[in-house]
């Protein structure tokens, strides 16, 4: 009988031993972050994919730019029509409503490209608000968007895929409130 609880005690004894071996982690290697499966939980993507990667950034970023530059001469294109029909017609006829709210998108866009935003003012407080640069009637005002595109214009095409504008940025905005104030006239 003793012999018998001896060694049933001993085979306890060797099993919890053998519980405490295999639940000690493995310490041999610590750098290895390595799964159940023996196979490593993540790897640092080839070489070769990185540079594909920064590659493709790359390019992006070079058509965004482009693309950008593309805005910026169709947002003068519009600024011309725009004066055109009114030198020749003398009113805001409503394709040049029209052109006034595709001038408005473009600007937008390129502005947001830029980085740039309104500040926190809504296109209501921007069409009622009092501006400095506000001109006294229409054709002014249309003369003076004609300007100020060509400036942003011009900006735009000082800057690089690298850079960003601040000077881009206000006159985009300075477009937009002449857009504003054309379109929301009484």
């Amino acid at each position: 009988m003793i012999s018998r609880f001896l060694k049933l005690s001993m085979l306890a004894l060797l099993l919890l031993g053998a519980s405490e071996v295999f639940a000690q982690p493995d310490t041999s290697f610590p750098g290895d972050a390595s799964s159940r499966s023996g196979r490593p939980r993540r790897t640092d993507p080839p070489k070769g994919f990185k540079e594909m990667l920064a590659k493709q950034r790359a390019e992006r970023d070079k058509r965004d730019h482009r693309q950008m530059l593309e805005r910026g001469e169709a947002a003068l294109r519009l600024a011309r029509q725009l004066e055109d029909s009114f030198a020749n017609n003398k009113t805001i006829s409503d394709e040049d409503k029209a052109r006034l709210e595709s001038l408005e998108d473009v600007v937008i866009k390129i502005r947001k490209e830029l980085g740039g935003d309104d500040g926190g003012v809504d296109r209501a407080t921007l069409a009622n608000d009092s501006v400095d640069e506000r001109p006294s009637n229409v054709e002014e005002a249309f003369k003076f968007l004609q300007s100020t595109t060509v400036k942003l214009v011009d900006e735009l095409k000082k800057t690089t895929r690298f850079s960003i504008s601040a000077v881009a940025i206000q006159t985009s905005n300075s477009v937009l409130k002449l857009v504003k104030f054309l379109r929301f006239r009484k």
